[in-house]
């Protein structure tokens, strides 16, 4: 008998295993979308770079172009009444060619860059984990928020908002970030997000002086309502801070100021 040959009354050969099946591929992680990234778990919603690059090259030439515009009218801008505008413009309309010019233009670049330096220093990022938000500005201005104490969070037109569950305000920024991303990040950690404030009907107009409103509050409100007059938008954020220290919620309507107190 051949070797190949099995001998009678023997069990056949075992068929060969068959291969195991491939693990299934994993689904391709979400992207993020533009404006937020994902960082060790935390999702970080801020301006994408190329805003700020166009900040940085459009602010400057607008300013360039504009004052330029502004010297080639000079003969007309000394007819104008308003002494100051009439005193620089014949200023400049005195000044020989091509300076004139050209140090219209230089002006119009140096306010520019200004304007530009501004409005990126302003630029909000947002930071939004399990366990803590953090609101940072490009200037150094960083904000932490503990995560247990949100109850609720909110956009009020161009400010974002941040409520504890008895409806008294744990932070209050201005931002130009898109709602839809910001709705995103705070979701995805959990965080409860609404489309408005559900404390809105209980704000009361302030007109100086509120008669049941203590006098501290009412002399913080009138320098506050002074500040915004005079476009003092940073002091009028450190009053609005120790209102909210003191426990009345401020909101604004363009130059008009709202209170309220947080719910007992």
């Amino acid at each position: 008998m051949s070797p190949t040959e099995s001998s009678p009354g023997a069990p056949p050969d075992p068929a060969p295993a068959a291969p195991p099946d491939p693990a299934p591929a994993a689904p391709p992680a979400e992207r993020p979308a533009a404006g937020e990234r994902v960082v060790a778990g935390e999702r970080v919603v801020a301006e994408p770079g190329w805003e700020r690059l166009l900040i940085w090259t459009l602010f400057p030439l607008l300013g360039a172009g504009a004052i330029a515009g502004l010297h080639a009218l000079t003969d007309w801008l000394v007819k104008l009444p308003w002494a100051p505008v009439k005193i620089a413009a014949k200023f400049v309309k005195d000044l020989p060619d091509p300076a004139a010019t050209l140090g219209a233009i230089g002006i119009g670049l140096v306010a520019g860059l200004i304007v530009a330096v501004t409005a990126v220093h302003e630029q909000l990022a947002v930071t939004v984990a399990a366990d803590r938000v953090t609101l940072a500005r490009r200037d150094g201005t960083v904000r932490e928020v503990d995560g247990k104490a949100v109850g609720l969070v909110f956009l009020d037109g161009k400010h974002l908002a941040l409520l504890d569950a008895a409806g008294a305000e744990l932070a209050r920024e201005k931002s130009d970030l898109k709602g839809e991303l910001l709705r995103e990040a705070f979701e995805a950690h959990g965080y409860r997000w609404v489309d408005e404030d559900p404390h809105l009907a209980e704000y009361r107009l302030w007109v100086a002086p509120v008669g049941d409103l203590p006098e501290s509050v009412n002399v913080l409100l009138t320098a506050r309502q002074k500040a915004l007059k005079d476009g003092k938008t940073g002091y009028a954020a450190r009053i609005r801070t120790e209102l909210s220290h003191l426990g009345f919620i401020i909101r604004d309507d363009k130059k008009h100021q709202h209170w309220r107190h947080p719910t007992p």
